[in-house]
């Protein structure tokens, strides 16, 4: 059948619109029309623009913020102590900054004071959202010893900037001092020997550690030095170098000690004659350390002048040298030969720290200026008292309190306690006598409030020592109050919440004497079922102190239940009340169904029925078993036991019946529980028969009639289980030219169940054909399906669609559409737009209506909108 389409020419594209939603989207490109006027069978071809619409969301650049509030930044701490950091060395305390405002706060700058403080990996610029938090890496790198202080500002956009923090630390190090810095023996005769002490000073504020010391020089030695000494801070130690020279020369030597301190190694150096002239005039010792001494005090030490020759000595001349130091009792004088003479070397400080000197004796010796080196180093005690100020506060007339007090020596020192007192009405003092305290040590004793009349009291402790300022004055402050008992409870009111009947829950109350007076407990009662209370006896309770006990509940019965403890004292507001309350709860157990029938079953099969256990009480249930018997029944999906069932909850199992023979059966499901209905019984019955497998198939036979060859006709078997036990199709086989089967292989059916076996005839050469379909099964009587049908051989169709070609340049061919529907769907049939005036579409079948319109494209690609629809019935 020939469908012919004429197109007349059109010269302009007509606008175009779309309604997108809410929107309207137009367009209206160039004016030219590819067709005009009418065409044959009324079809109608136009060209229109194609527009889509997109749905698009954009705040735009001018978009508001919402605005938040005003940022406050906090820290962890308002200062931070990095404690001892020695010299050389360092270390990193972190620092945690806190936005307590509602907005984000930028940091914009963090910076330090202080000698040695910075912010661990330079300036920190971060941003705190609101109630965030930040951390700040803080370093302190001391390179002096002594206590350092600085801060740390942080620079922010916050309301309280800038944010500052405190910083303190204590750089340390030891630092070595050798006194005298140059050890000179003189002239000493060959064969003899003289020896001089040198001290060794600790002038840093951490200890010194002296590795080792080594002597070089012929003639040198020394003694009373250990490996390895520590010498504390401030402290000295003192040892001997000895000179025996072995031939008449002069010598060097030096002792170079190595130690902790940051100027290790430091050298001693040593010099000396020998000489064998006889007359030499020798000291003993041939150097003097003073040690510490108070400055304002004195110390003094002796010293032996003699002559070591055959001949007298004259001493012409002594004097001393050095801040502090002199010397007594030598005045020109003869030694003869082997005499001996004594004068008195003194140190008198008047700054602290170490101190050096000399004394020079001139004589007409063959040594004829004989030097003794004199150290010593001034100290400085200094007494100080922690609290510096001791206030009691208030106190209740006929009560007492104590406060510690810590003395300390925070000087260079040492300070002589002699004698401490406490005056103020119902002030005292304990636990001091009298003492010495090193630098840097402490002591503690004791202040005792007992006033005896109310209103505001003051007085003092007085320390006397040998520390400047003595006496230490501490004051002493208090308030004595009229006596009152005060009972305050917490928690007042105490709810236990469900609690399991049979079991017990307990909480604990504590009782505080908020007054200035001793609260006696003089009973304790709890009343409302259930409720108790214990660990309360009739206790005394101090002022500020607390005593706690245990409410209890122990619900015999399910419900709400209040009650109340009475605590009955002294206090002004005897009896005090505790209310109470809690519930008592309780599981139920049900079984749903209560009893479970199977009806008829057969031998070989089974049949299952689902059990829901509820808890429908107030508390879970703890299941511990669930048992079955009776011949033929069993369990599935009750695993895991013991389980929980919460209340309001459930949990749902099988229980199957497969009998193995004819005839009735009962049997019992039981059910262990924590529920107080333990344990349910669940009855079981059921009645097994002996197995039989029918199969029937409707229709059992059928005739497709005639059915074009090429094509195909189906028809749909029904095959029914009509036994009383389950059917198993394993496989069907079809006979006969063009029959096929399919849809049963493999499909068990139980009694009465049915399913859909489907027959198809599909000839492929004209001529009556029979056939059958043999289904196979475990049934006694799979059933054989008769088949008969007749093929026709098929005439070809094709319809022709042709139009009137557009003389418009634009248009550069059409594309077919055709439907089965009148009004589409459509499908293209073209793979590519055809550029000639006409279609064969030869895919159709006899028998089938198909509807056809046309549509032009141009030079863009766009398609027009769809010609006048056109029908083609083929025969």
């Amino acid at each position: 059948m020939n469908i012919q389409i004429q197109v007349r020419n059109h010269t302009a594209f007509a606008p175009i619109s779309a309604d997108c939603g809410s929107r309207s989207i137009s367009s209206t490109s160039s004016t030219r029309r590819p067709f005009a006027g009418l065409l044959t069978l009324a079809m109608i071809l136009a060209i229109v623009g194609l527009s889509s619409c997109v749905g698009l969301t954009n705040a735009g650049p001018n978009a508001k913020k919402s605005k938040g509030g005003t940022g406050t930044l906090s820290a962890a701490a308002t200062s931070l102590s990095f404690g001892n950091v020695a010299v050389g060395n360092n270390k990193i305390q972190s620092v945690t900054i806190t936005n307590m405002g509602t907005a984000a706060i930028n940091l914009s700058e963090t910076s330090t004071t202080g000698a040695g403080y910075t912010v661990a990996g330079g300036n920190s610029s971060i941003t705190i959202p609101a109630g965030q938090s930040g951390t700040l890496q803080i370093q302190l790198a001391p390179a002096s010893a002594g206590v350092i202080n600085g801060s740390l500002s942080i620079e922010s956009d916050a309301a309280n900037s800038p944010l500052k923090i405190a910083l303190t630390g204590t750089g340390t190090e030891p630092v070595l001092a050798v006194l005298p810095g140059k050890v000179q023996f003189g002239n000493v005769k060959v064969g003899q020997s003289t020896t001089q002490a040198v001290t060794l000073v600790n002038n840093g504020n951490v200890d010194l550690v002296l590795s080792s010391a080594q002597i070089s020089g012929s003639g040198f030695a020394m003694s009373g030095l250990t490996f390895p000494s520590t010498i504390a801070a401030t402290k000295n130690m003192s040892f001997n170098v000895k000179f025996a020279p072995s031939a008449a020369q002069g010598m060097t030597g030096s002792i170079k000690f190595v130690d902790n301190a940051p100027n290790s190694t430091q050298s001693l150096d040593l010099a000396g004659t020998g000489t064998s002239e006889n007359a030499a005039l020798v000291a003993a010792p041939g150097s003097v350390s003073f040690g510490n001494v108070t400055v304002g005090g004195s110390g003094s030490q002796s010293v032996t002048l003699t002559n070591s020759g055959a001949s007298a000595i004259a001493i012409s001349q002594a004097a001393a040298t050095g801040t502090g130091f002199s010397i007594s009792g030598l005045s020109p004088m003869t030694l003869n030969a082997g005499q001996t003479t004594t004068f008195t070397a003194k140190f008198a400080p008047t700054a602290t720290g170490s101190a050096a000197g000399a004394v020079t004796i001139t004589s007409n010796a063959s040594n004829p200026t004989l030097t003794v080196e004199l150290v010593g180093v001034g100290a400085q005690p200094h007494l100080s008292a922690n609290p510096s100020v001791v206030s009691f506060g208030s106190l209740a007339v006929g009560n007492s309190s104590l406060i510690s007090v810590t003395l300390t020596n925070t000087g260079t020192g040492s300070v002589a306690i002699s004698s401490g007192s406490a005056s103020g009405s119902g002030f005292s003092m304990t636990g001091l006598s009298a003492a010495t305290l090193n630098a840097g040590q402490s002591t503690s004793f004791n202040v005792k409030f007992a006033p005896t009349a109310t209103g505001a009291a003051s007085g003092s402790v007085s320390i006397v020592s040998n520390a400047p300022g003595s006496p230490l004055a501490i004051p002493l402050s208090g308030t004595a109050t009229q006596s009152q008992p005060g009972l305050t409870i917490n928690p007042a009111n105490v709810p236990f919440g469900n609690i399991s009947v049979g079991g017990n829950s307990s909480q604990n109350v504590t009782l505080t004497n908020s007054g200035n007076a001793v609260v006696t407990i003089t009973g304790a009662t709890a009343s409302g079922t259930g409720f108790g209370l214990s660990g309360l006896g009739a206790p005394s309770i101090n002022p500020g102190a607390s005593v706690t006990f245990a409410a209890t509940f122990a619900p015999t019965t399910a419900g709400n239940v209040t009650g109340s403890i009475s605590i009955s004292s002294n206090a002004p507001n005897s009896p005090s009340v505790i209310t109470l309350s809690g519930a008592g709860v309780q599981g139920q157990l049900i079984a749903n169904p209560s009893t479970a029938s199977f009806g008829t079953v057969s031998t070989n099969s089974s049949n299952s029925q689902t059990i829901t256990l509820s808890n429908t009480g107030s508390a879970s249930v703890s299941v511990s078993q669930v048992n079955v018997s009776g011949t033929g029944f069993s369990l599935s999906g009750m695993s895991g036991l013991p389980m929980t069932i919460n209340a309001g909850a459930n949990k749902t199992f099988n229980v199957v019946f497969a009998p193995t023979t004819s005839g009735s059966a009962s049997g019992m499901v039981q059910v262990v529980s924590s529920a107080p209905n333990s344990p349910i019984s669940i009855a079981l019955n059921g009645t097994g028969q002996t197995a039989t497998q029918l199969l029937s198939a409707n229709p059992s036979s059928f005739n497709f009639n005639s059915v074009n060859d090429g094509s195909s006709a189906s028809v749909n078997v029904t095959l029914t289980n009509t036994g009383n036990s389950n059917v198993m199709i394993s496989g069907v086989t079809a006979t006969g030219a063009g029959f096929s089967a399919t849809g049963v292989s493999g499909t068990t059916l139980t009694p009465n169940q049915t399913a859909t076996l489907v027959i198809t005839f599909a000839p492929t050469t004209a001529g009556a054909v029979t056939g059958n379909v043999a289904v196979s099964s475990n049934a006694s009587n799979s059933p054989t399906i008769n088949l008969a049908g007749t093929g026709v051989q098929q005439t070809p169709h094709t319809v022709a669609v042709t139009w009137i070609a557009s003389s418009s340049n634009n248009v550069v061919g059409y594309n077919i559409y055709r439907g089965t529907t009148s009004g589409g769907p459509y499908s293209i049939l073209d793979s590519a737009p055809v550029v000639n005036d006409g279609y064969n579409d030869s895919a159709v079948q006899s028998g089938q209506s198909y509807f056809y319109v046309v549509r032009a494209v141009d030079n863009t690609g766009t398609e027009s909108v769809n010609s006048t629809e056109v029908q083609a019935i083929i025969p």
